[in-house]
């Protein structure tokens, strides 16, 4: 059969047609890496296991063994509800709509998300699935919150814990979150670097917790009984599965699997292991014995300083960090705490909003290529003044908004329960268990 040279042609000019719309939409619509969507599969997974069970088990040692059970208790609860409601509103109030400081209800129980649906990377043409981006950014919200509760622990009651929780994420965490990460929000636009979450996550919830503690008041017997840790090796599992978890926390927040992540897993591997230094070494100088209880301390240091900046500095500034977020925490919890007489039960204040705003301010300074940073900081001192801007505004408006959900809380539901209650212990009190049979 003889084909016409005329046919080949129409035919060669009909594949052609056919093909080069489906080659346009293809450049037009990435698609995810299978490697990119698994990495943040797996991050999503080890931030769930920073807050359950590596938070619960590191504040629940470090209370009295009576009020065990109610502080892992608030840390699961908080962490799910919180859960839940970024699925409801959070998520959409957070990173969709026009507001430099809130977002709009177009994502309402996610509407319009598809397992089609792709959010975007920090890389042009580089996607992964939306369902995921939302998964993930859930479990810092939940965590966040669920940190601030520590800062009041041992003394609140459960109700007005959950009440806390749904009115701070509400009005503290989301508008922090967008004014940060989102690319209307206020902060966003002024250039503050905040690689993982330095303000969103631990100023933000170190504020919280230091006003919630001067709101609740101090516990029956601060001051004038012991009140030592209770398991030191809950503690130290607690603080190793942070460490672990921290690695989806600060590598997970490039959204991608690059070779950059691998700049960002080695500062928080070196950071921490020199907060734990700083801490151990120090506390052996000036109280003469080191203890766990301290090194594990010194660990959440190191990871908290670096987190605004684990993608802006070299293992050189980020082991710096972490030996300045060690030392300077240390003081904060053995001195500073004691000087100024407030009942921080956990430390929330002391070693996450201390060391948070060590690491912000200084992500100024040690993401310059100076100091071996990677940021592209022209100016040092422009670069400090807007990373104590960001600083600042997340101070100001978590210590406005937690002192206003307190006043709400202790003139509807109340705070405390009574001094029998606390004396006996919220575990039986409130949740009717005990963490311990003897």
């Amino acid at each position: 059969m003889k084909i016409s040279k005329n046919f080949l042609l129409t035919a060669a000019g009909t594949l052609l047609a056919t093909l080069v719309p489906a080659l346009v939409f293809a450049q037009d619509d990435p698609v995810p890496d299978k490697g990119d969507t698994a990495w943040m599969l797996v991050s999503t997974l080890l931030v769930i296991a920073m807050a359950v069970p590596g938070l619960a088990l590191f504040y629940g040692g470090q209370v009295r063994s009576k009020n065990v059970l109610s502080v892992l208790m608030q840390v699961l609860v908080v962490f799910s509800l919180l859960t839940v409601l970024w699925v409801v509103y959070g998520y959409s109030l957070a990173f969709n709509g026009p507001g430099t400081y809130i977002g709009d209800l177009s994502r309402f129980f996610l509407a319009g998300i598809t397992p089609d649906t792709n959010a975007a990377t920090f890389t042009d043409g580089v996607v992964i699935p939306e369902f995921v981006f939302v998964a993930f950014q859930a479990t810092f919200a939940a965590l966040t919150t669920a940190l601030a509760v520590g800062g009041f622990a041992e003394r609140t009651k459960f109700s007005a814990v959950l009440m806390f929780a749904v009115l701070w994420f509400t009005f503290s965490y989301l508008p922090i979150a967008r004014a940060v990460w989102y690319s209307e929000g206020f902060l966003f636009k002024l250039g503050a670097l905040d690689y993982a979450g330095g303000t969103v996550v631990h100023i933000n919830a170190g504020i919280a917790g230091l006003v919630g503690a001067l709101m609740v008041g101090k516990r029956v017997g601060y001051g004038s009984a012991p009140m030592p840790p209770h398991n030191l090796p809950f503690v130290m599992t607690g603080a190793s599965l942070l460490w672990v978890g921290w690695f989806g926390f600060n590598v997970g927040s490039g959204l991608e699997a690059n070779n950059f992540a691998g700049l960002v897993f080695l500062n928080t591997f070196v950071a921490t292991a020199a907060g734990v230094c700083a801490w151990t070494f120090g506390e052996w100088l000036l109280r003469g014995k080191p203890t766990m209880l301290g090194g594990a301390s010194g660990a959440i240091a190191g990871l908290v300083a670096i987190t605004p900046s684990c993608g802006a500095v070299g293992p050189v500034g980020a082991i710096m960090l972490g030996i300045i977020a060690g030392l300077v925490s240390l003081w904060a919890v053995a001195s500073l705490k004691k000087l100024l007489g407030y009942d921080d039960s956990l430390d929330v204040f002391g070693v996450h909003a201390v060391s948070g705003i060590l690491g912000a301010i200084l992500t100024g300074v040690f993401g310059a290529e100076a100091f071996g940073g990677v940021a592209g900081i022209e100016s040092i001192a422009s670069q400090v003044m807007i990373q104590a801007t960001g600083v600042g505004f997340t101070v100001l408006w978590s210590g406005v908004m937690t002192f206003i959900i307190f006043t709400i809380i202790k003139h509807t539901i109340g705070l405390r329960p009574s001094q029998e209650i606390e004396r006996e212990g919220l575990d039986t009190a409130e949740h009717g268990e005990r963490g311990y049979e003897y």
